[in-house]
């Protein structure tokens, strides 16, 4: 499949990602019900209610993401489990797509954000993705389900079908190499 359409590199804003997933990494909020709390020596802050699906357990993940590819010729989603991602070493690209009434990825609504080191994004049940970096590895935190890992695991080293994932080819995207401003 090739159309080599070119798709945008966005700045990551919590509106921009939210018909995705969520934002991570916003500054301290001020209140409105939101549990934390600060002093001169820390915050904490709820940032987000993590929902990893029915009978699921979270597990963290480290991940190291190497590939540089302009080119996004595949996504990816998870069925079950909400999924984030947090770049602890470098920024990372984020493509994302929302599912169409027939799960398959909606190419008319796809996206790619700039994920910078700290930030990060948390995706919905269902977000097909795509992950690239633009330099060196990049070492990311991932929170996901436990069984949506051994299902992936499992369909990616043998011919097993995956049950909580699923992995479709796209006509190719090129992404550019600048950012979009919001």
């Amino acid at each position: 499949m090739t159309s080599n359409e070119q798709l945008e590199i966005n700045v990551l804003t919590p509106e921009a990602f939210r018909p995705y997933g969520w934002m991570l990494g916003k500054p301290i909020p001020d209140g409105n019900g939101v549990p934390l709390y600060s002093n001169a020596a820390t915050d904490f802050w709820q940032e987000h209610l993590f929902n990893t699906g029915a009978g699921g357990d979270a597990e963290l993940l480290w991940v190291n993401y190497r590939s540089r590819s302009l080119e996004i010729d595949s996504l990816e989603k998870h069925l079950l489990t909400q999924q984030a991602i947090v770049p602890l070493t470098g920024e990372i690209i984020q493509v994302v797509a929302p599912s169409a009434a027939d799960g398959s990825p909606d190419l008319s609504q796809v996206a790619a954000f700039r994920v910078p080191q700290g930030q990060g994004v948390c995706m919905r049940p269902g977000c097909w993705h795509a992950t690239r970096v633009a330099e060196a590895e990049v070492t990311c935190l991932m929170l996901t389900r436990r069984s949506t890992t051994l299902d992936l695991i499992q369909h990616l080293t043998t011919d097993a079908s995956a049950s909580e994932s699923a992995i479709q080819a796209i006509p190719v995207l090129r992404l550019e190499s600048q950012v979009q401003e919001a």
